[in-house]
């Protein structure tokens, strides 16, 4: 769930470079999305709350949530979404992962994570000066 699915869209292809596959709007503006990047989907809903509604976390619907998405190369992620302007932090090593991580506009954590063999809690920019 998004509370304003134009900020959410433009966040999700401009700044993380998803491409819209499906859109539904029943009532002449985008309600529902469908987003692809690479192997991955994920889906958009915008909520219908009625007057006084709020969700559960208060005004963010993602406040408290973290997604994870499995990646091939999460440092070049990393630097795709600083080219393209998104506020996004240092890629640390987690479990043996590269951890990119990014906030999205509803409170949502995401993790974009691939596979390495340097030492953990390692950052990356401790990283590039020891090469």
């Amino acid at each position: 769930m998004v509370s304003d699915m134009e900020a959410s869209m433009s966040f999700y292809v401009d700044g993380l470079g998803f491409e819209v596959k499906n859109t539904w709007t029943p009532r002449g503006k985008i309600e529902w999305c469908w987003l692809e990047r690479d192997d991955v989907a994920i889906m958009l809903q915008e909520a219908r709350l009625g007057e006084g509604d709020t969700f559960l976390s208060g005004n963010k619907p993602g406040a408290g949530i973290s997604i994870c998405f499995m990646c091939d190369d999460s440092i070049a992620l990393y630097h795709q979404f600083k080219d393209r302007g998104v506020n996004v932090e240092e890629p640390f090593v987690g479990n043996g992962l590269w951890d990119t991580k990014v906030n999205a506009p509803d409170g949502y954590v995401l993790h974009f994570e691939s596979v390495t063999d340097v030492p953990e809690e390692t950052k990356y920019s401790d990283w590039q000066k020891s090469r």
